[in-house]
């Protein structure tokens, strides 16, 4: 099992923990509904509680991932130097933007990136949609996964509902043993976001089924207790 418990949530007891070993995690949702947020944080639990994470980000650079989790209260920077945690970001700074088309290609030509207990992918969307034109193309990024699977990796990929296909990105889905996805909430003048576990597959202790939370700067993820409209 890889553990995601940090002492001032109760994240973990929701999600039975953390995820078992070779266990691909898929979280689909709209833009701004937490994906990111909720990635930083199980990216931080998996840290704190001793195992290695890589990060490859479509959105952040370097500086701005240290910033958006010291802001966060998610402190890393020990992990970083110590190589717990590899961070990629996958456009340049600076000079023009490269071509995307490669980019699943590069990914899955670079071992390295893969050596880490957990990897995180934010956004897989974004990273690929301009290769996966055609299902062959998702069947062979979908293999290359669990052959990482099988080494006991586990893959945590994000994706921007409506950017892939649904008949591109249905494989992903069935083969996923944990499928989460997230939304915006709103009652009233309050805006909170809400993560629904549509699937746990193997779970090690009981799984909630929907887990609404709220990202605050110096705090990080916040959960509540409210109804769901």
């Amino acid at each position: 099992m890889y553990r995601i418990k940090i002492e001032r949530d109760e994240l973990h007891s929701k999600l039975a923990g953390g995820f078992p070993e070779g266990t691909l995690v898929l979280i689909e949702g709209e833009d701004g509904s937490g994906k990111s947020a909720l990635t930083q944080r199980l990216a931080y639990g998996f840290l704190m509680n001793g195992h290695t994470v890589t990060i490859i980000s479509t959105e952040l650079t370097v500086r701005d991932f240290i910033n958006q989790m010291y802001s966060l209260n998610y402190p890393i920077a020990n992990f970083l130097l110590r190589n717990r945690l590899v961070f990629i970001p996958v456009y340049p700074i600076i000079g023009k933007q490269r071509d995307r088309k490669d980019f699943l290609g590069r990914l899955m030509r670079t071992p390295s990136l893969f050596r880490t207990d957990i990897i995180i992918i934010d956004t897989l969307s974004a990273l690929v949609k301009s290769s996966l034109k055609v299902e062959e193309r998702s069947v062979q990024l979908l293999a290359f996964f669990k052959r990482l699977l099988a080494l006991d990796r586990t893959i945590i990929l994000t994706v921007e509902k409506g950017a892939i296909p649904e008949e591109i990105l249905k494989p992903f889905k069935s083969a996923a043993q944990v499928y989460i996805e997230t939304s915006i909430n709103r009652i009233g003048g309050m805006v909170n976001r809400v993560a629904f576990i549509k699937r746990y597959l193997n779970a090690a202790s009981r799984v909630e089924n929907s887990i609404v939370f709220r990202v605050e700067a110096g705090t990080g993820i916040i959960l509540e207790i409210m109804a769901i409209s």
